[in-house]
């Protein structure tokens, strides 16, 4: 019923920044949380922000000051600036949404921060 696009990722040097963006499609009415995950091999995928409809959100520790999540609402839409990039950033992050209990996953897209 949900369909998440994902773009913004890519290769960069520590220290430098990306933007990635997903977008939201299909049955779209009720989305409450939009988020990002990553997960490296070897370890479990893990929250690195989220935020709710109403603007609340919340940062894993790791990325606190470093990151930024937002949305637009109308656009069903959700972004994670990441700043100050580090090679431990270094992951696959999906894109999560939540509708009425159920949850949806974008397909991942390749962060690769170099040192």
């Amino acid at each position: 019923q949900v369909q998440l696009v994902e773009s913004g990722g890519g290769l960069v040097q520590a220290g430098g920044s990306l933007r990635l963006s997903c977008v939201a499609s299909g049955t779209t009415l009720g989305i409450n949380a939009m988020g990002w995950y990553r997960q490296a091999p070897g370890k479990q995928r893990e929250l690195v922000a989220a935020i709710t409809s109403g603007g609340s959100t919340d940062y894993a520790d790791f990325v606190k000051g470093r990151f930024t999540i937002s949305r637009d609402n109308a656009k069903k839409t959700v972004h994670l600036q990441m700043n100050s990039l580090k090679p431990e950033d270094t992951a696959v992050y999906y894109c999560n949404v939540g509708r009425y209990g159920r949850t949806w996953w974008g397909q991942g897209t390749q962060v690769t921060v170099s040192s």
